[in-house]
C-alpha cells in the first residue's frame, strides 16, 4: 500500500476548516475567518523538507525572514534590502498611526518601503519592529536592562544534556502584548507562532511549535518551512541529524476571501518533497548565514495569490487603556 503524500496532513486541514470551520469576524476589520481549535500536522524530515508543492512557496522569504530571527535583528530594512516584503506592512500600519500627531508626509507604502531601502536614517527610525521575533530569541529583555539570548541557551542546553525537557523558546512576553502592556508600549503587530520546544529522540533533533493563531492559507505555509528549516539549522550547530518537526496549533483559520483559493489548491496533486543541506561551515548560531542553506529539487505547482489580512494585532478600541484609568 502506498505511503500519504505527508502534504496531505495540510491539505486535509484546509479542508476541513472548509467543511466545519467556526465562522468568527476580526474584532477590529470585520474580517471573516472559518476557525478551527488544538489542531496538529507533523513531518518526518528525512522524508524531504516540507516545502508544499500545491503551490509555489517564497523560499528566499522562509530563508531570510529565519536568518532575520536568529540574527536577533528588528528592522525590515535587512528584508527590505533582500527582496523580501512580508513584514512591509506592519511598520507602515505603525506609521500611519502616528503620522498625523508626528506631522509625518502622507505617502504610500510603495514609497515608505523605498526610503527604508535607500535612507538608512529613515529605515532606523521607521523600519524598527520592537520586541518582535529575534528580540524575543536572542535577546529578552530582562528587569536589570540587559538581555537574555533564549536561543543560545537551548543550543548549548541540548549539546550538554540530550535528555532534557526544558529546551523552550517563547516570543510571548505579556508586558508588550494587548492590554496587558503599559499605555503605549503594547505591540501593534501580531505574535503568532509564539512558543518553541526542541527535544532530542533517538539522536535526531525534533521541534514541537506552538502557533495561537494561524493563517491557513498565506501563514501556514510559510510557518512551516521556516520552522523545518530551523530544525535543520539548530540540527547542523549541535551535531544531531534532524529528526521531527511537530506543528501544533491553537485558533488554524481560513479567511473568507481565500476560499476559493484554497479550493484551487486542494485540486492539485502533492509532488515529491525537495531536499535541503546545510554547509559545515555553519558552526553556530554566530556563523550561520543563508549562503550556508542549499534547496536540492523543489519543484511545485504554480502560486497562487490571495491577498494578505493585517489583522490580529493590537486593537485600540479594546486594548487600549484611557489615560485617564492610569491616573495620567
Amino acid at each position: 500500500m502506498e505511503k500519504k503524500h505527508p502534504e496531505y496532513q495540510y491539505l486535509d486541514l484546509m479542508q476541513r476548516l472548509l467543511d466545519k470551520g467556526d465562522r468568527q469576524a476580526d474584532a477590529d476589520t470585520g474580517d471573516v475567518t472559518y476557525s478551527l481549535f488544538g489542531e496538529q500536522i507533523r513531518f518526518d524530515l528525512n522524508q524531504g523538507l516540507p516545502l508544499l508543492t500545491t503551490k509555489k512557496v517564497f523560499w528566499k522569504g522562509v530563508l531570510h525572514e529565519l536568518f532575520w530571527f536568529l540574527s536577533g535583528q528588528t528592522n525590515i530594512k535587512y528584508l527590505v534590502d533582500n527582496g523580501v516584503h512580508i513584514w512591509d506592512d506592519y511598520p507602515f500600519r505603525i506609521y500611519n498611526d502616528k503620522r498625523e500627531a508626528e506631522g509625518w508626509p502622507d505617502i504610500s507604502k510603495d514609497e515608505f518601503v523605498e526610503k527604508i531601502a535607500s535612507d538608512q536614517e529613515y529605515a532606523n527610525q521607521h523600519g524598527e519592529l520592537p520586541h518582535i521575533y529575534g528580540e524575543m530569541w536572542r535577546n529578552w529583555p530582562r528587569k536589570d536592562g540587559g538581555g537574555v539570548d533564549q536561543l543560545q541557551w537551548v543550543v548549548d542546553e541540548v549539546k550538554k544534556d540530550p535528555s532534557c525537557h526544558n529546551a523552550i523558546v517563547t516570543s510571548w512576553n505579556p508586558e508588550y502584548l494587548y492590554a496587558m502592556a503599559k499605555p503605549g508600549e503594547a505591540c501593534r503587530f501580531p505574535i503568532c507562532h509564539n512558543m518553541y520546544q526542541v527535544n532530542i529522540k533517538d539522536g535526531k533533533l525534533c521541534l514541537q511549535l506552538y502557533q495561537r493563531s494561524a493563517d491557513i492559507f498565506l501563514g501556514v505555509p510559510f510557518n512551516i518551512a521556516s520552522y523545518a528549516l530551523l530544525v535543520e539549522v539548530l540540527a547542523k550547530i549541535t551535531g544531531y541529524e534532524p529528526g521531527e518537526f511537530v506543528h501544533t496549533f491553537g485558533d488554524v483559520h481560513i479567511y473568507e476571501n481565500h476560499i476559493e483559493q484554497a479550493k484551487e489548491q486542494l485540486s492539485r496533486k502533492p509532488l515529491p518533497f525537495p531536499k535541503v543541506t546545510i554547509s559545515d561551515e555553519a558552526k553556530s548560531l554566530e556563523t550561520f548565514r543563508p549562503e550556508h542553506v542549499t534547496l536540492a529539487n523543489y519543484e511545485s505547482h504554480p502560486p497562487i495569490k490571495a491577498e494578505l489580512a493585517v489583522v490580529g494585532g493590537f486593537n485600540k478600541k479594546i486594548h487600549e487603556t484611557p489615560a485617564e484609568e492610569e491616573g495620567v
